[in-house]
């Protein structure tokens, strides 16, 4: 049976969009670690923070790729691998989109306790380039938490 850990998720991150400044992102927020068989899923419900309320934000790492999935007001699934191009479906309340994700960089250091992940990739729309985007994400176990 896999363990499930409190944690601290600190989301750093930089948006560029051609033609407009780049755009930082912060996050601080809980949320859950788990171990899944080789790797881990960690994840935490979005806010009015993010503008995602009511969405929950899954990281599943695992040893060659990570995939990010969202569920709820939001629904999507990017998948990460350096050096592959993959496609994606994004649904928002007002439509859906179809993006490429291009990963340049991919890196997750993670334990029980915690850990890093740092993604570098862009988005392409339509086949042509629409942003890069950048996200350094540090996990830290909740402090007190037991885990489950």
């Amino acid at each position: 049976m896999s363990e499930t850990n409190n944690v601290i998720i600190s989301i750093r991150g930089k948006q560029t969009f051609q033609g407009a400044p780049d755009e930082p992102v912060e996050l601080i927020t809980e949320g859950l670690l788990r171990r899944e068989g080789e790797g881990y899923a960690l994840s935490y419900q979005e806010s009015e923070v993010t503008g995602m309320a009511g969405t929950l934000t899954t990281f599943q790492i695992e040893p060659q790729r990570i995939t990010l999935l969202r569920v709820g007001q939001y629904n999507s699934e990017m998948v990460f691998q350096a050096g592959r191009r993959h496609l994606s479906l994004y649904e928002t309340p007002y439509g859906s989109l179809s993006m490429g994700i291009d990963t340049r960089r991919l890196r997750a250091a993670l334990s029980e306790k915690g850990g890093s992940i740092e993604i570098d990739y862009n988005i392409e729309i339509d086949h042509q380039l629409a942003g890069s985007h950048a996200f350094r994400i540090q996990v830290k176990q909740k402090p007190g938490s037991i885990p489950q």
